[in-house]
């Protein structure tokens, strides 16, 4: 019997860390910005190379498939006369459903749905529907998965048609504007076929510590900010609820130890116009003001959409510009239909095997941290990044560790990262093609478009 472990919403800290944190100064944090910033701009010869980055800024929004986003990109490319050269969603994408019948993809009405999954069980599922721990894909579970999260959470959709729709520019104009202008590759995977909390720690860790699911209790590993704090490279948090809400509260002492690097999105906005951004920073996303772009009735993506589309121009906007990449991805695909198989053959991060299989009936299948996730949603937005540039190298976003390793020139964090692509080719640091940036259209918040009946 298939069945989907749906996830309970998106909060990944614990009551003992946030408690920690309101009773701190965690929120305000004392001044992380620039000052020991080598900025190599201000001189009269820039350099031609990585080290012209003074700035990385990355996010991960939620649960969201690249076909189901960014699925039918070339047709927006062909109305902005650029070749159509990304691998979108097939004419004829389908998926089989419980009934016998066939869902064919097709375009979402509605800007919200009900909420889906993205656990191990599920994931093995979507892969190969009546052989989870096999390593050919037959790609045919995501509907009758989908229909088991509607079930299980009481939903209307219990065929499990809304893991077929997709958005188009239409719906989602921004994002395929960034996507289109900037750089996006359509062989970005997420880390390993699990929920959100464990990608989200190989997001700033390359490794889930061997958790499949959330962990119940912290672990010791080491993260990109313990790495950027020894090489005294300036870093920040920035958080967009209004009370803490981060998969940092997993890595064991980590709040507590760098609770000054924590602050608000407000904050962010102030040191891009104030220039005291610093040299890494990490966005964790309004997971509790519905700006994350989660699945879930009443969860707007648009409203996610508007929002981190305003953190993106407002660093086109600041005097941080000239020297910034900024990485938006998703954490993982959310349960939604992609075409393209996961790989099966990736390095495992640190040789620690699954510790926290469900074991119930059905238990979670067998298997090994060597898969990515599916396929998700990513753009590349900088000064230096190639006009229209479409990526075919395959990668995780333990890519975006790479980066930032190789720009301060530290150390690995595990084999996953070390063996990530480094990311130089989505750039031109000699010309950096869009020094004057262009002007991101205004993402649309129809609200009457978010409805609660099947998609």
């Amino acid at each position: 019997m298939v069945r989907a472990r749906v996830q309970q919403g998106c909060s990944v800290v614990t009551t003992t860390v946030l408690a920690l944190l309101m009773a701190g100064c965690a929120m305000g944090g004392t001044d992380t910005g620039t000052n020991n910033n080598n900025n190599n701009n201000n001189n009269n010869n820039p350099p031609r190379d990585i080290t012209a980055v003074n700035h990385i800024i990355f996010m991960a929004q939620e649960n969201r498939s690249f076909d189901t986003y960014f699925g039918h990109l070339n047709d927006y490319r062909a109305t902005q006369g650029l070749s159509q050269d990304v691998d979108g969603m097939p004419a004829n994408a389908s998926n089989p459903a419980d009934d016998g019948s066939t869902i064919q993809a097709f375009h979402l009405s509605s800007t919200c749905i009900e909420n889906t999954s993205a656990a191990w069980a599920t994931s093995h599922i979507n892969f190969n529907r009546f052989n989870q721990e096999s390593d050919t894909p037959t790609m045919d579970g995501f509907v009758v998965e989908a229909a088991a999260a509607a079930k299980f959470e009481g939903g209307n959709d219990v065929i499990g048609k809304r893991a077929m729709g997709f958005y188009t520019a239409d719906d989602l104009i921004s994002h395929y504007f960034l996507a289109s202008q900037f750089a996006v590759s359509d062989r970005w995977f997420a880390p390993a076929p699990v929920e959100t909390e464990p990608n989200r720690m190989y997001l700033v860790a390359a490794t889930s510590a061997g958790h499949v699911h959330a962990p119940t209790s912290p672990v010791n590993a080491p993260t990109i900010f313990d790495r950027l704090q020894q090489a005294g490279i300036t870093w920040k948090i920035y958080i967009s609820d209004p009370t803490l809400d981060t998969e940092m509260g997993f890595f064991s002492g980590f709040v507590q130890k760098f609770q000054d690097h924590f602050s608000t999105i407000t904050q962010y906005k102030a040191d891009l116009q104030n220039g005291t951004l610093p040299q890494v920073a990490y966005i964790d996303p309004g997971f509790r003001i519905g700006a994350d772009e989660h699945p879930g009735k009443g969860n707007n993506i648009q409203t996610g959409a508007a929002f981190s589309t305003a953190l993106i121009t407002a660093l086109l906007q600041s005097p941080v510009w000239k020297d910034s990449v900024f990485i938006m991805v998703f954490d993982e695909h959310g349960g939604l239909y992609d075409h393209v198989p996961s790989p099966t053959n990736v390095p495992s991060p640190d040789g620690i095997t699954p510790q926290d299989f469900f074991t119930g009936n059905p238990p979670d299948p067998q298997g090994n941290f060597t898969r990515y996730g599916f396929r998700i949603p990513n753009v590349v937005i900088s000064p230096f990044t190639k006009k229209h540039y479409v990526s075919h190298t395959v990668t995780d976003s333990t890519a975006i560790l790479r980066f930032i390793e190789k720009r301060f020139n530290l150390q690995p964090l595990n084999v996953r990262d070390a063996l990530a692509m480094d990311m130089t080719e989505f750039f031109d640091f000699t010309n950096a093609p869009w020094a004057t940036p262009p002007t991101v259209p205004d993402q649309p918040v129809q609200a009457g478009r978010c409805t609660d009946t099947l998609p």
